[in-house]
């Protein structure tokens, strides 16, 4: 297992990370698992065999009992790895039970702490935007929860560029804790974060945690053009991500599945090793149903993918040149930087 710096800070995490939203059952979270305490045990066992260290999850995942579970299940090794939730979303019926407020931050941080069964949270993360309450507000409050000590790294999550860049500007300029990670979705077909985002990892040293790196399961390899899987996430109704251009996708898995079998490991092997080699990227959150998915899926960790491999996937995922950044390829290739290459750099013969 490699381990890298998360963000700027001296914190080093695992290129995998056990993602626990499958964890409880309750509500809408029971069309994505319901690993009970037995189960995420032995899937914390998995993982921490593996080098696993960043184990995450959320208030909201099944009404908190996803922290609940995943307490249960790292008891009597909490100094063995490193604990990362969120807050943000509705928490209750009330009108200050969601957001990004002082209060509802500060409220919510004890209940998860409460649930996981810990003093601290190693990474605190606003799961979602919050456009009503001021920036400063919000990084004030993730501040004073760092400078207590019951939480030691903030982090942002679903952000846009601008709203990222305008979060880090506000720390910066009241010295407040700085966001060291933005957890996001990324993968071979969903791109978009290549415009903005990646870049911004990159620049600002704002590391990436992706969420989601199989695309709810159509990077598995089960969803086909002619052949659908029998079973998972998006025939239960779990409707994230959204598919845009199904052609698209399916080109993309076929090209995917044909590189997995030249290599005789599965296609979602090979789609996670792909986004653990792409700039900006310090970990993937894996989770699973099944023990046998997580043990598939760790296997990726030891997948080193050829360049001619990567030229082939990234041919046939590259996300369309949107304004401004078809008329930079075409401009101004003679002074790009570190930062504009993940989206420009295998593009530039296009204007040539």
């Amino acid at each position: 297992m490699e381990y890298r710096k998360l963000g700027r800070s001296g914190l080093l995490v695992s290129s995998l990370t056990l993602g626990t939203m499958t964890f409880g059952g309750r509500g809408a979270f029971g069309k994505v698992g319901s690993t009970d305490v037995a189960g995420a045990r032995r899937q914390v066992d998995m993982c921490l065999e593996a080098g696993v260290n960043l184990f995450d999850t959320a208030d909201i995942y099944s009404d908190g009992e996803s922290e609940e579970i995943l307490g249960e299940a790292i008891k009597g090794r909490r100094d063995d790895l490193l604990l990362a939730t969120k807050v943000r979303m509705p928490a209750g019926e009330g009108p200050n039970d969601s957001g990004l407020s002082r209060h509802h931050i500060v409220r919510q941080c004890e209940q998860s702490l409460k649930r996981l069964g810990t003093d601290h949270i190693d990474l605190y993360q606003v799961h979602e935007w919050d456009g009503l309450t001021p920036l400063e507000e919000t990084l004030e409050a993730l501040d004073t929860l760092v400078r207590s000590g019951k939480v030691r790294y903030v982090g942002s999550s679903n952000y846009s560029g601008w709203q990222l860049m305008k979060a880090l500007g506000v720390s910066e300029r009241l010295g407040l804790q700085r966001y060291v990670s933005q957890q996001i979705h990324y993968t071979l077909q969903a791109r978009e974060a290549e415009y903005e985002l990646v870049p911004i990892a990159i620049d600002q040293e704002c590391s990436i945690l992706v969420w989601s790196p199989l695309a709810g399961g159509l990077l598995s390899g089960k969803y086909r053009r002619d052949d659908d899987a029998q079973e998972g996430r998006h025939l239960e109704g779990w409707d994230e991500p959204p598919v845009r251009d199904q052609d698209k996708l399916y080109d993309i898995v076929d090209v995917l599945v044909e590189v997995a079998e030249a290599r005789g490991v599965s296609a979602a092997q090979v789609a996670l090793s792909w986004l653990l080699g792409r700039p900006g990227v310090a970990s993937v959150i894996v989770g699973a149903r099944t023990d046998e998915q997580l043990a598939d899926n760790l296997k990726a960790a030891e997948l080193v993918l050829s360049e001619e491999e990567r030229r082939r996937l990234d041919g046939a995922s590259a996300p369309p040149l949107i304004y401004p950044f078809w008329h930079q390829a075409k401009t101004a290739s003679d002074r790009l930087g570190p930062a504009d290459l993940p989206l420009l750099g295998s593009r530039l013969n296009d204007w040539s």
